[in-house]
């Protein structure tokens, strides 16, 4: 399956350094790296200070899924590349939506709802991320019923999106908020998953448990790995099935 890790590659400027020092070569770097060990993906990378803010029309023709990290996306993102973004999504390209992301434009596109609106800090605090799907394939090779992240930036509910069709992860921070931190929808032929992990100051996609979460969220989403997950329907209401 072919993989293309795409990430804004910006910060806040008081945390600049911070995600220089964390991950010198960039995000989607690091994430690629680590996608690149495994046998059954072809992965690329870019950004966006790349040629076409990282959209290379080239490459994500053939890419089965897209790796998605942003920040502070906002207006940034032309519309032309939302446009194409969306209709490859609901022709059937995969679409792994990651942390902060949840405020990019693809994505609330993609849900229909004010997707930026939540409750969040970044006070280093440890999250516990629930199982609660124990038997979903982007929870495979997963033990026990959680596992903890040692420190990263904490989302609470409220978190305006629309029921997932399948939940895989629930967080409990350690401040005690909440969040529906690992959601499954399909749109049109496309299927996606929003994984809330990741703040650049954190070497988050470093920890074993995230990146086998991030794999087996990859091949969830390529419907060559699934042919059959969903049916092959365009309708958004369509009840998962796992043959």
């Amino acid at each position: 399956m072919r993989v293309h890790v795409w990430a804004e590659n910006r910060s806040r400027p008081e945390e600049a350094a911070a995600m220089r020092k964390t991950y010198p070569l960039g995000i989607e770097v690091d994430i690629a790296a680590y996608l690149q060990r495994n046998e059954d993906m072809i992965v690329t990378a870019s950004n966006r200070n790349d040629s076409m803010q990282g959209f290379d029309r080239r490459v994500l023709d053939k890419t089965d899924v897209l790796v998605y990290w942003s920040k502070n996306d906002g207006e940034d993102i032309d519309d032309a590349n939302v446009d194409y973004l969306q209709k490859r999504v609901l022709d059937g390209m995969g679409l792994i939506v990651l942390h902060s992301a949840h405020s990019s434009k693809i994505f609330q596109r993609l849900m229909g709802t004010r997707t930026n609106s939540l409750r969040w800090r970044n006070a280093g605090e440890w999250q516990r991320y629930w199982i609660v799907n124990p038997a979903h394939p982007i929870a495979e090779g997963l033990e026990g019923e959680y596992f903890e992240i040692p420190a990263d930036e904490t989302y609470g509910e409220y978190f305006e999106i629309p029921q997932p069709q399948e939940q895989v992860f629930i967080t409990q921070s350690q401040g005690g908020d909440v969040f529906r931190s690992g959601n499954c929808w399909m749109r049109g032929l496309g299927r996606i998953f929003y994984f809330e992990p990741g703040h650049e100051t954190y070497p988050v996609y470093r920890q074993r448990e995230v990146m086998i979460v991030l794999s087996n969220a990859v091949r969830w989403a390529c419907r060559k790995h699934y042919p059959n997950y969903f049916p092959d329907s365009k309708r958004e209401s369509d009840i998962p099935i796992v043959k």
